[in-house]
């Protein structure tokens, strides 16, 4: 079974770049399943909407994950719990909109994948304890009882958290991923009980820009001038970050695990 695994896809040229590849890339690597996180994929890199929503499942998009952005456009409260393949953070609060996780059918509908969106407490908003979370969802989601295969998105700002989070799920789920920092980290690898891991995959979009916003008004904001404007999308060439794992259908764990780096910016 072979996931494809994408980055943050950030605005336009997050959207552009896997709208021009996402198809040659499956066809490729003969992909049974893909998951993307779509949090920033509106036009001004803030939430995601009913129209980014639908374009990216039209594309083949499995699952879109999400996390601290995704409240940033008020239609997405309301479409959310009419889109099961549109998750939220599943420790925000009782009562959130949508779900946090799912099981979904695979392609050829022999397989069922878990999928379990989590967001980090640490300097991120308040949300309920991500552990408390994830022990609690272990109980819901086990390989090879009710899901063939488990799939985690970490939402989170730092690396122990993310660590902390791969460690609990080693053994329990196919692959472990982090988001939301949109810089990709060189520690892909298999961890010892079988599941894939990688600190964050990156984003999707362009990276000659601050995390994929214009770099310009970037410094301004950091060097506090009058004339900086709230982070805007910048707009350049794409370049699409993530993953790409192959898991055993007997254990569901992994077997194999490669960072995909393909568009304008292959240095990553």
């Amino acid at each position: 079974m072979n996931f494809l695994i994408l980055g943050d896809i950030v605005g336009k040229s997050g959207r552009e770049v896997v709208k021009e590849n996402l198809k040659k890339i499956s066809n490729k690597f003969k992909i049974d399943f893909i998951i993307a996180n779509g949090e920033n994929a509106a036009d001004d890199g803030h939430g995601i909407t009913k129209k980014n929503t639908d374009e990216f499942l039209n594309l083949g998009i499995d699952v879109i994950t999400s996390g601290n952005h995704i409240w940033d456009k008020i239609e997405t409260l309301d479409f959310i719990n009419n889109e099961s393949r549109l998750l939220r953070p599943a420790n925000m609060a009782d009562g959130s909109p949508g779900k946090g996780f799912n099981i979904y059918n695979s392609r050829n509908n022999k397989f069922k994948v878990g999928v379990l969106n989590l967001m980090g407490n640490v300097f991120m908003k308040k949300t309920e304890d991500v552990f408390k979370t994830a022990q609690s969802t272990l109980k819901k989601l086990v390989l090879k009882k009710n899901i063939d295969f488990l799939i985690v998105d970490f939402h989170g700002e730092t690396t122990s958290e993310k660590l902390a989070c791969g460690y609990l799920f080693d053994g329990k789920a196919t692959c472990v991923f982090g988001t939301h920092t949109h810089a990709p980290t060189s520690d892909t690898r298999i961890l010892k009980k079988g599941t894939a891991y990688q600190t964050d995959i990156g984003m999707c979009g362009d990276y000659d820009s601050v995390i994929g916003f214009n770099k310009e008004n970037s410094l301004k904001k950091f060097q506090r001038d009058k004339d900086a404007i709230k982070n805007f999308p910048a707009n350049g060439p794409g370049t699409i970050s993530g993953l790409i794992v192959t898991a055993d259908t007997k254990t569901g764990l992994a077997k194999n695990i490669q960072r995909l780096k393909i568009g304008e910016h292959k240095e990553i």
